[in-house]
This record gives structure tokens, sequence and C-alpha cells, in this order.
């Protein structure tokens, strides 16, 4: 554990909070994509298999019962809370989602650091962590209307996997032989999908404006 994982982690689980806060709260759910919620729910289900056969630290299954808890969570109250799901723009999000699923499955049957089935669905994890928030962001550039809540939201998930770069670059230089590079390349992938929603959040903070994309 070190400064930027922990920041990373803390981060993560903000970006949970704010949504979870703006479900409660104002009981509406516009603006978020249930693909990529539902895409999210398949990452740490595949992810934290491992939860009640490998013991790594009280930490460590607090949070992974904590991201597993809330993903599903806030996938039922898309779904199916009577007032939470009205306000989802179904006709909006279209992305097709499932057509990631397999690409990224296939890709982990192929390049894996071990084949076995715990590494193999652990690494598809990895990949489909890497693109679940495509659905989000075409969602937002043909809305463009984000309130600062979901602004946030997107903000602090792409921050907490910028943080992780730099908990791997720490690491590189501190610990022997740790080189990843499957983790590292998805990461680095990820961050750069968030590449233009940082630059036009970071604009509209700067004037004060309310944010939006280009269409």
């Amino acid at each position: 554990m070190n400064i930027f994982r922990l920041a990373g982690d803390m981060t993560h689980l903000a970006s949970v909070l704010v949504l979870l806060l703006k479900i409660h709260t104002i009981k509406s759910c516009a603006g978020i994509s249930l693909k990529t919620q539902e895409l999210y729910a398949l990452v740490f289900a595949t992810r934290y298999l491992d939860i009640f056969t490998r013991y790594i630290s009280l930490y460590n299954t607090l949070m992974k019962l904590i991201f597993l808890g809330s993903s599903f969570s806030i996938v039922w109250y898309m779904r199916r809370h009577k007032i939470v799901r009205r306000s989802y723009d179904k006709d909006q999000d279209t992305f097709r989602h499932y057509f990631l699923i397999i690409p990224c499955l296939l890709l982990a049957l192929l390049i894996n650091e071990r084949f076995t089935f715990m590494e193999v669905i652990w690494t598809f994890s990895l990949y489909l962590e890497a693109v679940a928030i495509l659905p989000q962001l075409v969602l937002l550039q043909r809305t463009r209307n984000i309130d600062n809540l979901t602004g946030q939201y997107v903000f602090l998930l792409g921050a907490y996997r910028a943080l992780y770069i730099l908990n791997w670059i720490y690491r590189y230089f501190t610990q022997p032989h740790f080189v990843h590079w499957i983790t590292w390349i998805s990461g680095l992938i990820q961050t750069l999908l968030y590449a233009d929603f940082f630059y036009y959040y970071f604009q509209s903070w700067k004037n004060n404006a309310k944010l939006e994309l280009p269409a």
C-alpha cells in the first residue's frame, strides 16, 4: 500500500458514493448509463470471484464487498426502483454494450499471464473495465446536459484510474520485478478514454460554466 494506491481507492469509493447520493437523495438516475453500470457489475463479479477463497487483508475484503454491493444495487435501482427507473433515458442509452463483452473475453483467452480459469476471468475483468465507461461517455455526448453530480461521478472514476497509474509507476521503481503489462496497458487505455472528458471538465471549472460535451 502506498499513497497513490490509497488515494486511488478512496477516489474510486468517492465516485460510487456520489452516484449513490444522487440516486438516494434526488431519486434520479438522469444522465447515468445503465449499460455502463451493468458492465461494472460484471467487472466486479468476475474480478472478485476469489473473495471467499483468498484472503489478503480486512481492507481488501471490505473494498471488494463495497464495490460488489454498490454496483449491483445501482443496477437494481435503475432497473427496478419505481421512482428512480422513471428518470432513466433508455432512448439515449443505446450503446450496444454486449458487443464489448465477447471481444474482451476472447482477448483474455488469448492474452493472459497464466491459462487458468481464475487468471483468465481476472484478465477479462481488466479488459472489460478499460472500455466499460464508453456507454456513459456516449450518453453524455448525446444528452450534453450534464448535472454536477453526474460530472463529478465520471471525473472521479477517471481520476481513480489515473492515480492507479501513478501507483504502478511508484511500485515499478520501489519493488523489484514489478512488471504487469496487461494491467498497465488496460489501465492506460481506460485513462485515455477520459482525456476528452477531462479537458471539458477542467474548462467548465476554469470558466465557472456548465459542463457540456461536444456532440
